[in-house]
């Protein structure tokens, strides 16, 4: 089986190549439109310019950037080819424009008309182009697929009768949807069945079997239907990080929360990539970086100042880290201004804050209410720990006791935790374990509400709320 990496080299060289050619045909079709002829003796003595050799350099990485920020290299083995064309086509568009007004709008034309002719040539080429290398590798990479030539390594997460009838299906399909079965993992509580040919684990050895068998993806398939057993089995899989599916069939529950990723025989959904698209998603993590660094870069003095205040109200550190549990189940150490006493749960049993709560300092009483000491998290942001927005990131103390009341939690993990969330907006800082569930209500809306404009949004009613001091 071919390495992912391997694949999307192919994709990004195949780009990366044609678009110098399609770069390289418009300054052609310029010279042959009269634009530089009068200028230029020659075909050959316009190419040679400083100009061109310039944007022979800076457009086609443009236009790299362009097609990275539209998702079109996340997901290199299963592409849909309907999908590839209008991302092909509309990233077309999108190049054709950015060129034209930094590089062509100041061009000599005889009419308006030619200005016109030009952008739809730019399209034109950079289209048929980046679209026939594209296409080529695709079908290749599909016609391997299915003819069982390429597979990904997968593991079946159920052992039930309903397991073994999936896979005996996967098998026995005239065209491969790409899975070779490596085996089965029993799920608690489940009747296996006995007898079976391939391998069989137990849950908690999941990790050490993907990682000695370069397990590629897993399918969730229950015998049992209720959500608690399917939700609990995936919370426990999203350390992994790998691609988790579920058969729509086992929990009808998950299908407005997330995307079905196979067409072609039965539809899986595939539970581990949230319910972003690809691009939203790459304009998303770039968006957390550059507003980061800004922050981060502007506020340094701000930084400073509430350290020096923080040092000269309680002893003690200036920043305070907690573990919390992250982006599939991964635990990170997210970083605050302290506002409270030290060794505030001296007695080693998780506490959250509470109104008046005598820990809090004087100081860490303002800190709170106008959320500067959540300031510092923009470095875990740039970290890649989280999100400027997103759900709120809790300790496993509490996630324990929460799953056990909603196990739909577990779908949390598919997103980065944020700064600020809807629940947060909405609701504010919980007092006790019944608040937190209340406030995850929001948290759920938001999962399956994501996009780039509710982001925007939940950020402008942060501001809103830090202005007016209603952190508390």
């Amino acid at each position: 089986m071919i390495s992912e990496r391997i694949q999307r080299m192919k994709y990004l060289a195949g780009d990366f190549v044609m678009s110098n050619i399609a770069w390289l045909a418009c300054n052609c079709l310029r010279y042959y439109m009269g634009v530089h002829s009068g200028t230029y003796h020659s075909l050959e003595n316009f190419l040679s310019t400083r100009m061109v050799v310039v944007g022979q350099v800076v457009f086609p990485i443009i236009m790299m950037a362009v097609n990275y920020l539209s998702g079109y290299y996340n997901e290199v083995f299963r592409k849909s080819r309907l999908h590839e064309f209008f991302n092909t086509l509309w990233c077309s568009v999108v190049n054709a424009f950015l060129i034209f007004f930094l590089a062509l709008i100041n061009d000599v034309v005889w009419h308006r008309l030619q200005n016109y002719e030009m952008i739809l040539l730019l399209i034109v080429a950079i289209f048929t182009c980046v679209y026939s290398v594209r296409m080529c590798i695709t079908t290749v990479t599909s016609h391997r697929i299915k003819h069982r030539q390429w597979s990904f390594k997968t593991l079946i997460v159920g052992r039930g009768a309903a397991a073994v009838a999936f896979a005996s299906k996967l098998n026995s399909m005239k065209n491969s949807l790409g899975y070779e079965i490596m085996g089965f993992v029993s799920i608690p509580h489940e009747n296996d069945v006995k007898d079976v040919q391939l391998p069989c684990y137990e849950l908690d050895d999941i990790e050490r079997v993907c990682e000695k068998q370069g397990i590629q993806e897993l399918i969730v398939v229950p015998t049992r239907k209720d959500s608690e057993t399917v939700l609990n089995t995936i919370n426990s899989l999203f350390a992994l990080n790998l691609p988790i599916k579920v058969t729509p069939g086992s929990m009808n529950l998950l299908l407005s929360q997330v995307r079905i990723s196979d067409m072609v025989g039965d539809p899986l959904v595939d539970v581990s990539r949230g319910n972003m698209s690809e691009g939203e998603k790459n304009m998303k993590r770039l968006l957390d970086i550059v507003v980061s660094a800004i922050v981060v870069l502007i506020l340094v003095p701000v930084y400073a100042i509430v350290a020096l205040m923080v040092k000269l109200d309680s002893k003690g550190p200036v920043f305070y880290t907690q573990e919390r549990v992250g982006y599939h189940n991964k635990p990170f150490k997210i970083i605050k201004f302290r506002t409270m006493v030290c060794d505030a749960e001296a007695e080693g049993i998780p506490q959250l804050s509470r109104e008046d709560d005598p820990r809090i300092t004087r100081l860490g009483v303002f800190l709170r209410k106008y959320r500067i000491d959540e300031l510092p998290q923009f470095w875990n942001v740039l970290r890649g720990d989280m999100s400027i927005v997103g759900p709120r990131p809790e300790r496993q103390f509490y996630i324990d006791q929460i799953i056990k009341r909603v196990p739909s939690y577990a779908l949390l993990r598919q997103v980065r935790p944020g700064i600020t969330s809807l629940g947060m907006v909405k609701f504010g800082y919980a007092q006790n374990l019944e608040e937190m569930l209340e406030r995850l209500n929001y948290d759920l809306l938001y999962l399956e509400n994501m996009s780039m404009l509710n982001d925007f949004k939940i950020m402008v009613y942060t501001v809103k709320i830090v202005l007016t001091g209603r952190g508390m």
